[in-house]
């Protein structure tokens, strides 16, 4: 899986570089960001503007990371969803769960 990560604002942000978040490749995902969190990093922006699917293990691999976040009083927000994305969490009403931000801009103006 093609993820980059950069510190902004205070947060750690990973980059998805990825069309698509499936049984393939979210199990890495959810490894890097439990790896993350172990060693210290709890504030997480997911940038998923190059996604274009997520399937039930991506959004297990995503909600696996923001439990194990808020665990250690951080946060796991996700930014720059693709509306096809976006109705995956709408229809598993997981939209209630996450921080939904349109940019980076308005997650650090809200995580910060």
């Amino acid at each position: 899986m093609k993820l980059k990560l950069e510190k902004m604002n205070g947060c750690s942000v990973i980059f998805i570089q990825e069309e698509r978040i499936d049984a393939h490749n979210s199990g890495e995902l959810k490894e890097y960001i439990l790896h993350m969190i172990e060693h210290g990093e709890i504030n997480i922006i997911v940038q998923l503007e190059s996604v274009r699917f997520i399937d039930s293990s991506g959004l297990g691999a995503l909600l696996s990371g923001y439990k194990n976040a808020a665990a250690k009083s951080g946060k796991l927000a996700l930014a720059c969803c693709k509306q096809q994305v976006l109705s995956m969490f709408e229809l598993t009403r997981l939209n209630r769960v996450f921080e939904i931000y349109t940019d980076l801009n308005e997650a650090f103006e809200n995580e910060a």
